[in-house]
C-alpha cells in the first residue's frame, strides 16, 4: 500500500497519467465531508469530463487504490485519511442537465438542493423527496436515498457509469437491483450521470411539497451542526432510532462525538471529534443494541480510509 511520505506521494503523482483535470496532493478531507473530520486523500483527482476520467482509468497504474467521493454527506472518512487517488466529480461538466420530454438527465456532480430550482424554473415535479437529502445525485444513487415514502429506484430511468477499464456505459434501471440504501453497483463503476423521471407540474405546487418536507426535517432532525444524516439503517420492520433510545444510548457521547439531542439516529460533531470518536461511538451503540435487543444495527454512513 502507498503510504503518506513526502517522497512516496511524490513519487506516486509521478506515476499517475497526464489529464485535463487536476490532482491535488494530500487535500485534507475533513474540507469535504459533512461531519468535518477525516485525514487527507493521498492523491485527489478532479477528472474534466468522462474523457478525462476515461483516460486516468485506462492509463493509471495497475493496482492503484482508488476511490469516488460525492458530496460527503453521509461519509465518515477516518483519521489516517485514504491512501491512493480519491477522485471527485466536481467540473462544470457534471453539473449539467437536460430535460426531455418526461425525463431529465443530470450529471451527479450536481446537489441534491439544486433541483428546486431546477423543477420551479422549468415547471416540472417528481423529485421533491431528492431535494430535501443532502450530498450529490451520485451518492443518492449509490445508496438508493429515500424518504417521504420514495426512494431514488422509483424515479431512476438508467445511469451512464464508466467503469474500471474506463468504458462509458449506460446502465437501465433494472439491472442496479436498488434495494433499502443499498445497490449492487461494482466498487469500480463510477456513476457521471442520471436519467430520472419527472412530470409537468406547477411552481408553486412542487414549491409546497418541498417546503412541506422541509418544514418536517426541521422540526424533527438536527441541522446547522455536523452531522451524516441517519448513521445506522432501520431493520426491516424496526426503527433504529426507537432501538437506540430504548437500549438506553440517547445520551452517550465519546469526547466531541454524540448522540443528537434531537434525533438519537443522527451522531454529532460538537466541534472537536474526531472520526476515531465517531466510530467508536457508533460502535459502542451497536454493542449496547445488540446486548439489550438482540439486534444487530447496520451502519447506514460508509466509513472509509485508514486509522491513525
Amino acid at each position: 500500500m502507498l503510504g503518506f511520505g513526502k517522497n512516496k506521494k511524490n513519487h506516486l503523482l509521478s506515476l499517475l497519467p497526464e489529464v485535463r483535470g487536476k490532482y491535488l496532493c494530500n487535500e485534507p478531507l475533513s474540507k469535504h465531508t459533512w461531519f468535518g473530520v477525516g485525514g487527507p486523500a493521498e492523491i485527489m483527482y478532479y477528472p474534466e469530463d468522462n474523457d478525462d476520467l476515461s483516460w486516468f482509468l485506462k492509463a493509471k497504474p495497475y493496482n492503484l487504490p482508488i476511490c469516488i467521493i460525492g458530496g460527503g454527506s453521509n461519509l465518515l472518512v477516518r483519521d489516517g485519511g485514504i491512501p491512493g487517488v480519491v477522485i471527485k466529480l466536481d467540473s462544470k461538466f457534471y453539473k449539467k442537465w437536460q430535460i426531455n420530454e418526461n425525463e431529465i438527465t443530470c450529471g451527479t456532480g450536481i446537489r441534491n438542493v439544486q433541483l428546486k430550482k431546477i423543477m420551479t424554473e422549468n415547471n416540472i415535479g417528481g423529485l421533491e423527496f431528492l431535494t430535501s437529502i443532502p450530498g450529490h445525485l451520485g451518492g443518492a444513487v449509490k445508496t438508493n436515498a429515500g424518504c417521504f415514502g420514495k426512494e431514488l429506484k422509483d424515479v431512476l430511468i438508467k445511469a451512464t457509469v464508466v467503469n474500471g477499464n474506463g468504458e462509458v456505459l449506460e446502465i437501465p434501471a433494472k439491472d442496479l437491483s436498488l434495494s433499502y440504501r443499498n445497490s449492487l453497483f461494482p466498487d469500480d463503476w463510477i456513476i457521471t450521470s442520471l436519467t430520472l423521471k419527472i412530470i409537468p407540474q406547477p411552481a408553486e405546487e412542487t414549491l409546497k411539497i418541498i417546503n412541506e418536507q422541509k418544514n418536517y426535517r426541521l422540526r424533527t432532525q438536527p441541522h446547522n451542526v455536523k452531522t451524516a444524516g441517519s448513521t445506522f439503517k432501520n431493520p426491516e420492520g424496526l426503527k433504529a432510532w426507537e432501538l437506540i433510545q430504548k437500549s438506553g444510548c440517547a445520551e452517550m457521547q465519546i469526547n466531541g462525538a454524540k448522540v443528537s439531542e434531537k434525533h438519537c439516529n443522527f451522531l454529532v460533531n460538537t466541534g472537536n471529534a474526531t472520526a476515531q470518536d465517531i466510530e467508536t461511538l457508533g460502535e459502542n451503540i451497536i454493542a449496547k443494541v445488540k446486548s439489550a435487543t438482540s439486534i444487530t444495527l447496520e451502519w447506514e454512513v460508509k466509513r472509509m480510509g485508514i486509522n491513525k
